[in-house]
């Protein structure tokens, strides 16, 4: 779980200040705005779920995993960030100017990079803000840390790991989703019901609206073969997978055993530049646009040897920043002014849903573990 925040600190900002103090950590508040904003960015991003669906079951399973997840990182951020004070590390312009320009080439291009922040709703300036406190963090590491990566660890690296280097076939394809689970439309109209409804009225209306759905989707497939410019326009506008609908319906490349079978089989067997007839899978109805192909092969080490270096320095900054957080944490005075906010509390909340959803066994297996352990 530490190291895992840790990793995550390194690709994250810092929220808005208030005094609305949730958590005090050495008499300096983490506030009930930081928690927001952060919960906020995570819920958008989450692939299970719309925003607005995930907060109307507070304590429910994924909301509960979100939350635990977002108080740690917030924790690990300021415990690293006072750490980073107390060492009088600094980042200036000019170090947010050369860490701008690495991801830029790694993009290939700032018209690339200004085209995936738009599809991910993030303004250049909080970018920048973000990518300052990740060299903040970099500086924080390399100070506590032997970050050094020489030319034989990469070979090393790269012979010792030949599996990394193959690439399987890729396609790379956008999607639309129009979300058909038949439990999920029977909740929703059940909950939406002013009446007890039967199970013959209930499989009536979830087929009907199953049927209007396909209907869309058939729609839009029809539309789209004849005109495939307008796939982006429809995946922000028709869309309900939250993940890649704000990119346009963008899966970026993806190998066969990524996406379901019956997604795969049908992207994997179309021409690039062509739409799919709508696909039915778990989720609901696919409409399919596959852009490009990429054969199988193995990256040169040449070519691998920056991302491996890049890669190697990442591992030793993220354990050098998680020895520095275990270390600042046990020396720490943390305060939850609102209990809520404990993690502890938090875990308590989820033990109780695995243990409902399962039968009890999650907790059987919690004690074997935990005797095992001892």
């Amino acid at each position: 779980m530490a190291t895992l925040a840790v990793a995550t600190v390194l690709f994250a900002g810092c929220g808005i200040k208030d005094q609305n103090a949730v958590i005090k950590i050495n008499d300096k508040a983490i506030t009930q705005a930081e928690y927001d904003n952060l919960m906020d960015q995570n819920l958008a991003q989450s692939p299970f779920g719309k925003p607005e669906d995930l907060k109307g079951n507070k304590e429910g399973f994924l909301y509960l995993m979100t939350e635990q997840r977002v108080v740690t990182q917030l924790i690990v951020q300021e415990l690293l960030e006072q750490e980073a004070a107390k060492r009088g590390i600094k980042v200036t312009n000019k170090d947010v100017d050369a860490a701008m320009k690495k991801v830029i080439d790694q993009m290939g291009g700032r018209d690339r990079l200004l085209e995936v922040l738009k599809n991910n709703g993030v303004s250049v300036a909080q970018f920048k803000k973000d990518l300052k406190n990740q060299v903040k963090m970099q500086k924080l590491a390399d100070s506590a840390g032997n970050i050094k990566v020489t030319d034989k660890d990469c070979e090393n690296f790269y012979k010792q790991n030949p599996d990394k280097f193959k690439n399987p076939d890729k396609v790379r394809a956008s999607h639309i989703l129009i979300g058909a689970n038949p439990f999920q439309i029977s909740e929703e109209i059940k909950s939406q019901s002013k009446k007890q409804i039967s199970d013959k009225d209930l499989k009536a209306k979830v087929n009907a609206k199953l049927a209007e759905k396909r209907a869309l989707a058939d729609k839009l497939d029809k539309e789209l073969k004849a005109d495939k410019t307008k796939f982006a326009e429809y995946a922000k506008k028709y869309s309900e997978d939250p993940g890649s609908a704000q990119r346009g319906g963008d899966l970026g490349f993806f190998a066969k055993d990524q996406m379901v079978p019956e997604f795969s089989n049908v992207a994997f067997s179309a021409k690039p530049d062509s739409i799919s007839d709508v696909v039915q899978t778990q989720f609901g109805y696919h409409i399919i646009y596959v852009q490009d192909r990429r054969a199988a092969g193995i990256t040169p080490y040449e070519k691998a040897k920056s991302g491996i270096k890049d890669h190697l320095v990442m591992e030793k900054q993220v354990k050098a920043l998680d020895d520095l957080m275990v270390a600042a944490k046990k020396n720490a005075k943390i305060e939850y002014v609102d209990s809520s906010f404990n993690p502890e509390e938090i875990q308590k909340k989820l033990s109780k849903q695995m243990d409902y959803a399962t039968g009890g066994n999650a907790s059987k297996v919690r004690e074997k573990t935990m005797k095992k352990n001892k």
